[in-house]
């Protein structure tokens, strides 16, 4: 490999210094320097007899005018006068890619030769040499001869013009037919070392080198005019689009080749996304050319080479930043490749001049690239070996490392299931007092059940006792009525013995304190009577087990109920009232009464559990009618509660009591009756603030009947 790289430096160098050979002979100083140019549209495209003598000639300098590329016919006319040389001598114009060249050869006025050359128009004989096309002249001594040029390519249209004797033409093809020998020699070497190499390693990057330098070589020697002599003479078609193709292939197997060889869709994922948008330009490239527009599909080509070589460098310069070595040798193959791409575009651009080095720098380029490439990819079967060592011995550690965690993870896997074992004996435990509650729970409805029938047959015997006690008063005051008058009567008809007898038995039966007595056992018995009157119907009011059907209901009536039911349990719990005139609510009773149970309840638990840290405990009950709905209030100044438990408070289950204590049940069961009722239940509450539950009901439970 150093040989050949020796070889190409010399190459370069002598390439550079190729002009120095050259005769070009002009009528001053040996050298062409007065051309003049015109341009036209290929519809406004004039004949030679319109030309001759016009004077509207623009004038050109340099070695190799460059006019772009574009669809125009250009016309060129220069003087030359032979001082000394041979008549036969030969223009040679360096430009194998131009389509049409009509030469035109006068001396005074007079059209000594001419003829065409060109992609299309090809002789048989050898007029060609391997980078452009020679004209012949017969130019005698010391005659002026003035030479028009007819240019029409689709292509660069860059004549880099050369006047020189027949000896010094076959010296210049020979020369250039060995530098494409030593050219083609060096890429089939690499092409069959890495072909070998890629059918010994199976790796793919290596099968996309291979194409990668078989299509250089396709556009390389398309560009330098040998593919149609070599591979398709007769095939004009394919030659005028040659460079379209394979420059297309080169630049397509080279990003796969790019993306394989720098694992860019590890170390520069976005920027590896951005190559899918040239996946798309160049196939677009390519059928622009067979379409037929051949200058369109150039432009294009040039544009986007002159982004893709700057794109990849950039991706190259990303992946050497992340450590990977490969990068390294990859920059410096594609710095040469696109320092020959870079300088042959602008070239092409007229940017810079168009000599022997401009015009083999991209050839030279090509030939360090593909061998650079080459030995980063020898380079990369030291890394992959040494990465292929690192990765044994990082799966040796990997796999002492898992037989620690699995010995440790046996441990910690064991105390898991001895505490899982532990939760689910907890979690038995649980559901088993759960199931025990719940079953306490059925039995209590079932006892609700019970006392409503127990209420319902004491309330006959109540209300007997209770409608006697006022007569049984009222013939004990007759009574008494009588037994005054007969003492009054006694005081002056009965003898003075009887008087003394039935005072002393009036002392002996306490006669004053009996009647006293009587009055005390009156009022006990009526109040008893009227207070278990009031418990009757309340419990008959808050069981209502009887009636499963909506009805118009006082809720004030099952407030109070409930308070009657539940003043054992009150203590020092003062109830404050603040009734508003509401209307009778359409629910269910005896459901709408276990709401305001289970709420006062918790009410009266909450301020129970406080004791003396809260010395006025209260609750307070509100009640409101508005925009058809009744609002009911029930707050105390008890504790409160966070906000964590106020957002749970209506889950099954949850409750903060101690175990056997509280079901968790009441409030997801009120959600749940008041929901069934179309209302809303809200509750306001925060630490050492009290809590207050909002309960909205509809007025009708569906719309409302029209009453007379």
């Amino acid at each position: 490999m150093a040989g050949v790289f020796g070889f190409v430096m010399t190459l370069l160098l002598s390439i550079m210094n190729l002009d120095q050979d050259i005769n070009l002979i002009n009528s001053e100083n040996a050298k062409i320097n007065k051309i003049y140019y015109q341009e036209f549209s290929e519809q406004d495209n004039p004949g030679i007899d319109q030309l001759v003598g016009n004077t509207q000639f623009n004038r050109r300098e340099g070695f190799a005018p460059n006019f772009g590329v574009n669809n125009d016919v250009v016309w060129i006319k220069f003087y030359v006068k032979n001082q000394g040389a041979g008549m036969d001598q030969f223009l040679v114009i360096d430009n194998p890619s131009l389509d049409e060249i009509e030469y035109y050869l006068f001396e005074s006025g007079d059209l000594v030769d001419k003829g065409i050359k060109g992609r299309g128009f090809r002789e048989k004989n050898n007029d060609q040499s391997s980078s452009g096309y020679i004209l012949p002249l017969q130019l005698e001594r010391d005659l002026e001869y003035t030479i028009y040029l007819k240019v029409k390519s689709f292509e660069k249209k860059v004549l880099p013009m050369k006047i020189m004797p027949e000896i010094e033409v076959l010296k210049e093809v020979k020369r250039e037919d060995v530098y494409f020998g030593v050219f083609s020699g060096i890429f089939i070497g690499l092409l069959f070392y890495n072909l070998f190499l890629y059918f010994s390693l199976r790796d793919r990057a290596y099968l996309l080198y291979v194409f990668h330098t078989v299509f250089v070589w396709l556009a390389q020697s398309s560009i330098m005019g040998y593919t149609q002599e070599i591979l398709w003479p007769e095939w004009d078609w394919i030659h005028s689009r040659a460079n379209m193709f394979f420059s297309s292939a080169v630049s397509i197997v080279g990003i796969l080749f790019l993306k394989e060889f720098l694992n860019t869709k590890k170390f520069v994922p976005r920027l590896d996304r951005g190559l899918r948008v040239f996946f798309l330009i160049y196939p677009l490239i390519v059928l622009l050319a067979i379409l037929g527009h051949q200058t369109l599909s150039y432009n294009v080509l040039i544009f986007t080479q002159s982004i893709i070589v700057w794109y990849i460098m950039l991706i190259g310069i990303q992946v050497n930043r992340e450590g990977y070595r490969p990068a390294r040798y990859y920059l410096l193959a594609w710095s040469f490749f696109m320092l020959g791409i870079f300088l042959f575009v602008i070239r092409d651009m007229g940017l810079i001049p168009y000599n022997m080095f401009s015009a083999y720098v991209m050839p030279v380029g090509s030939v360090l690239e593909v061998i650079l490439l080459s030995l980063a990819l020898a380079d990369k079967i030291n890394v992959l070996k040494v990465e292929k060592e690192e990765e044994q011995q990082k799966t040796l550690n990997a796999i002492k490392e898992n037989e620690r965690l699995i010995r440790e993870q046996n441990v910690i896997l064991e105390e898991k299931v001895k505490l899982r074992t532990e939760e689910l004996e907890k979690t038995l435990n649980n559901l088993q007092n759960t199931q025990t509650q719940l079953v306490n729970q059925e039995k209590m409805a079932s006892l609700g059940q019970l006392t409503a029938g127990i209420a319902h047959e004491i309330n006959n015997p109540i209300n007997f006792v209770s409608s006697n006690v006022s007569p049984l008063k009222r013939d004990i005051k007759d009574i008494l009525e009588i037994v005054d008058a007969y003492r009054e009567k006694g005081s002056s008809e009965f003898s003075k013995k009887t008087l003394e007898e039935l005072q002393e038995l009036e002392e002996d039966l306490e006669y004053d304190y009996l009647i006293e007595e009587i009055g005390l056992l009156l009022k006990g018995m009526e109040d008893g009577a009227k207070r278990t009157v009031e418990i009757v119907k309340g419990l008959r009011l808050f069981s209502r087990v009887d009636e499963q059907d909506v009805k118009k209901v006082d809720l004030h009536d099952g407030i109070n109920s409930t308070l009657v039911l539940l003043n054992s349990t009150m203590g020092k719990i003062e109830v404050k009232k603040e009734y508003g005139n509401i209307p009778m609510v359409e629910c269910l009773a005896g459901k709408i009464n276990q709401v305001f149970m289970n709420i006062i309840s918790n009410a009266i638990q909450a301020l129970g559990e406080q004791g003396s840290e809260n010395p006025s405990p209260e609750i307070l009950i509100k009640t409101m009618s508005q925009n058809g709905e009744v609002i009911l209030e029930i707050g105390d100044n008890g504790p409160g509660m966070p906000e964590h438990v106020r957002e749970r408070i209506f889950e099954p289950f949850f409750t903060t009591k101690a175990v056997g204590k509280g079901t968790g049940l009441g409030l997801s069961i009120v959600y749940k009756i008041i929901e069934n009722h179309q209302g809303r239940l809200d509750v306001h509450t925060s630490p050492g603030e009290g809590t207050k539950f909002v309960i909205k009901l509809p007025v009708y439970q569906k719309q409302p009947n029209n009453e007379q």
